[in-house]
């Protein structure tokens, strides 16, 4: 005395493939922006690395112009320049600490 009704299929191989359709959508949109989204990193981290090397050439472009006034002021007056060598260390290690 069971009724069966009309709305529920007997048979759910068609509901199981409708969902697995829609599992692959899915995950084939998910892959879609993870590779987007790789692309994006990969394009930035690009960028970021040309930064770095063109402020390491000034740096070391700076660098090279104060060494000859290095020079002269460690032969000249040692302590002074050890003391204020220091203070530029302490600055940019209280710097980098941020």
């Amino acid at each position: 005395m069971t009724q069966q009704r009309a709305a529920y299929p007997l048979d759910s191989t068609a509901a199981q493939a409708k969902n697995g359709t829609r599992a692959e959508t899915m995950a084939d949109m998910a892959a879609d922006h993870l590779e987007n989204a790789a692309q994006s990193a990969q394009e930035i981290a690009g960028k970021v690395a040309d930064q770095a090397k063109i402020y390491g050439e000034k740096a070391q472009e700076a660098a090279q112009n104060i060494r000859p006034y290095v020079e002269k002021s460690m032969k000249e007056q040692p302590m002074q320049t050890l003391a204020v060598a220091s203070i530029i260390g302490f600055v940019l290690g209280a710097l980098w600490k941020r």
